[in-house]
């Protein structure tokens, strides 16, 4: 499902350029892709879409102008609090896995993933498969909450989400 998806990426990296499931998912079947494979993208891209809307139609439009958000930012969704802090249940810390976890937790208080992107991430790891998701396809999942809401993370964090961390070295 992840090859297919960072096909999706690459391809169709602005967002509005990709067409509707039903011709995305014929042009994946010429590009080679297996049905099985596909099907699960599609229905994974799907709840990914469903996720992003239902929370731009519930951002405001800015923040308040000492900095804050207001109390409340649509329709059921409250803004965080800087002083909140997020639990993550069992069974999303057994699914996650540590280091996954830990990358979200980076990605957040370096100040690049917002919580309303944050809990979409965590959404759609859930939705993966993979026990735990490795850290390699959780920063597709990144990548693709980032190409959700049609727009592309800054050229440090592309790189950190791009980067093949295995040959490197520490100094």
């Amino acid at each position: 499902m992840f090859e297919v998806l960072v096909y999706v990426y690459e391809n169709y990296w602005q967002g509005d350029a990709c067409p509707e499931f039903q011709r995305l998912g014929r042009k994946l079947t010429a590009a080679g892709f297996e049905a099985e494979e596909i099907q699960a993208a599609l229905v994974w891209l799907d709840g990914l879409n469903i996720a992003a809307q239902g929370t731009q139609t519930g951002l405001p439009a800015k923040a308040l102008a000492d900095g804050s958000q207001p109390a409340s930012v649509g329709p059921g969704i409250q803004a965080q609090s800087a002083n909140s802090l997020r639990i993550y249940s069992v069974a999303e810390q057994v699914h996650l896995g540590a280091q996954s976890l830990g990358f979200v937790s980076f990605l957040e208080s370096s100040g690049v993933l917002p919580p309303h992107m944050r809990e979409i991430v965590i959404d759609r790891a859930m939705a993966a498969p993979g026990d735990p998701v490795t850290l390699d396809d959780l920063k597709i999942i990144v990548l693709m909450v980032y190409w959700s809401f049609g727009e592309e993370p800054d050229a440090l964090v592309l790189d950190e989400l791009c980067d093949d961390t295995e040959f490197r070295l520490a100094h």
